[in-house]
């Protein structure tokens, strides 16, 4: 039996939450080799959502920065990966569209690329290539 890999899925919810859901339904094909479990934060970024953040991506493997048209101007993005760098949280970042131009968040280093979103190429990167 394969161990998957927990992963946080880090999104723009005002414009990329079908593609979070595709993304998460992938989890459930036989061949995932990762699971995942919905850790969004769905309220206002009010209060102590950070510290929400930080407890959610206690126990996981991966991040999963979901890069759509206006990911840089999503400051909760750009704050998940933040908060997933100073865990040392392994994170990669993934073009939620192949038809369209992805941007980074705003917290993506000069040197982080937006790999293209096929099934050969997720299950790479959840394992570790970059």
């Amino acid at each position: 039996m394969v161990i998957k890999k927990r992963v946080f899925i880090s999104f723009d919810v005002d414009h990329d939450e079908g593609t979070k859901h595709m993304l998460a339904g992938q989890a459930k094909l036989p061949d995932s080799p990762f699971d995942f479990k919905d850790n969004s934060v769905k309220e206002h970024l009010t209060g102590d959502w950070k510290e929400k953040v930080k407890l959610r991506m206690n126990n996981i493997d991966v991040v999963i920065i979901l890069c759509g048209t206006t990911t840089h101007t999503a400051s909760g993005v750009a704050a998940e990966l933040l908060i997933a760098k100073e865990k040392g949280k392994p994170y990669f970042l993934l073009a939620a569209y192949s038809d369209r131009t992805c941007t980074k968040p705003t917290s993506a280093s000069s040197t982080d690329s937006i790999y293209t979103w096929t099934w050969e190429n997720l299950k790479k990167l959840i394992n570790g290539a970059r």
